[in-house]
Parts: C-alpha cells; sequence; structure tokens
C-alpha cells in the first residue's frame, strides 16, 4: 500500500501535457482545486470528472498508474464516507438507538467522497507530468514578485520541491523498514489500539535517523555543488510560455466559468 502512493513521483513522456510550461499546469492545478469546492451539485462533479478524463487522455499516463495512488488513502476516504453518512442531520431514512442515516448524510457522503478522488487525482496530475526541477523552476517563477518585499522565493521553491519530491523516497524507505522488522518478528497488526501504535515506535524511530541521513546527503551533495541559493543563479534550461500555454490559459478560463454556471443548472430546471 505505501508504495502505491504516487503523489510526488514523475512519469516521463512526451505527450500535450508533459510539454506544457510548469507554471501553467501549477496555475491550472490550483483552479481545479479551487473549481472543486465552488461545485455543489451532481452536474458539477460531472463536468470536473470529465475534464480530468481529458486531461488523463492527453497526459497518456496509465489509468492504472494514477488511481493506484487511491489506495493507499482509500481508508482516509471511507472514514470520511462514514462519518459524514452517521453526523449529519436532515431526513431520516434508517435508525438505530443513536445511529441514523439520513437522505442529506448520504448525498454530501457521495459529495465528499467524490470530491476527495477528484482532489487526489488532479494534483497527482501536476508532479506526474512535470519533473522536479521544472516544477522548482516553476514556483520559483511565481512567486518571484514575492522577493520584492523580502520573501525568499528561491529557498520556499526549493523546499517545497524536495518535500514532494522525498515523498515516494521515505515511503519506499517505510515499506523497507516494515518488512525488516516482520522478518524479525515483529507484529503490527494484532492486539488492541494502544499496541498498534507501541508498535509503530520500532519503524519511527529507523524513519527518522533514515530521513536525517537522507538530509544529510542532499546537504553534503549541494554543497559538492558550490549551492549557495538562489541570488546570482542562472540555469542551463529558461522555461518559457508558447502556444500550448496560451490555449490551456483559454481552456482553464472556460472551465471555470463552466463549473461557476453548474451552480445555478438545477434552478433553469
Amino acid at each position: 500500500m505505501i508504495r502505491d502512493i504516487t503523489l510526488g513521483q514523475y512519469y516521463p513522456g512526451k505527450s500535450v501535457i508533459h510539454r506544457l510550461d510548469a507554471r501553467t499546469k501549477i496555475i491550472a492545478t490550483l483552479v481545479y482545486i479551487v473549481s472543486l469546492f465552488i461545485v455543489n451539485n451532481f452536474w458539477g462533479f460531472l463536468i470536473a470528472g470529465v475534464g480530468l478524463a481529458v486531461v488523463i487522455a492527453l497526459s497518456k499516463v496509465p489509468v492504472k498508474f494514477i488511481f493506484r495512488g487511491l489506495t493507499a488513502i482509500f481508508i482516509i476516504i471511507i472514514f470520511t464516507v462514514v462519518i459524514n453518512i452517521f453526523m449529519t442531520e436532515g431526513r431520516i431514512i434508517w435508525q438505530w438507538k443513536f445511529l441514523h442515516i439520513t437522505v442529506e448524510g448520504l448525498s454530501r457522503a457521495g459529495f465528499m467522497a467524490v470530491r476527495l478522488v477528484l482532489l487526489i487525482i488532479g494534483s497527482s496530475m501536476m508532479t506526474l507530468c512535470t519533473k522536479p526541477i521544472e516544477l522548482t523552476d516553476g514556483l520559483e517563477k511565481l512567486l518571484k514578485p514575492l522577493s520584492k518585499i523580502g520573501l525568499p522565493s528561491h529557498e520556499i521553491a526549493l523546499m517545497m520541491t524536495i518535500a514532494l519530491r522525498f515523498i515516494p523516497t521515505l515511503m519506499e524507505e517505510t515499506d523497507k523498514i516494515i518488512k525488516a522488522q516482520q522478518a524479525r518478528g515483529a507484529d503490527f497488526e494484532s492486539g488492541n489500539i494502544i499496541q498498534r501504535v507501541k508498535s509503530l515506535i520500532p519503524i519511527l524511530i529507523p524513519l527518522f535517523v533514515s530521513s536525517f541521513r537522507i538530509a544529510q546527503d542532499l546537504a553534503l551533495a549541494m554543497e559538492a555543488r558550490c549551492y549557495h541559493g538562489g541570488s546570482g543563479r542562472t540555469r542551463m534550461n529558461e522555461i518559457h510560455f508558447h502556444r500550448g500555454d496560451a490555449v490551456a490559459a483559454v481552456v482553464m478560463v472556460l472551465f471555470l466559468a463552466v463549473i461557476i454556471a453548474s451552480r445555478y443548472i438545477p434552478a433553469l430546471f
């Protein structure tokens, strides 16, 4: 399950989505996330789902690989759905003692599940179709105007990119530690919740040690390459907007307009 996390991974390709400027993809991801919270009915989620399906088709990233990332957060989705089903007040359709299921609860649980799935897949598409170095350059370019007020845009972009980049690495390291501890006879599944929490200690301590070792190796590698921050740095390949980015910008505006209009579709019928 740990290896199923796709957030932070890059899937090599030469598709239309891969060729877009990193800034375009970052802004498009933010627009998509905002649109998911604007949606308040079935039609809006349908439009958002179709839009995401088109992007996945254009990116040529295998659908199986994309949906594999949902396995790791399946428990979170189920927990969110259950909470909304049993904790939402409204027209009761089933009740047993203090537990009850309402029509409004089922509707909200369905909306939350779909929103979470689209949110995770939409966010993963940005990292799957963007190289880490391009993501760093794009974030730095977008944050550059804030450097005039003293905000270290390069350092912030670098930290965010490193954090995304090392999610798969740390997950793989966690998987190795769990298997090593299980080979030594560790049991992570039996016992009550307190015993299970205590059983995580043999995992967390080696993981922290490994994380600090990885951070130290990265710092030494950056120092060996004479890294000294964003001031005066140049790039081998500068990022530029192209015609495809202009088309993507128009599509983003139209998509957001359609999402906003979808809020009023029920009122028209």
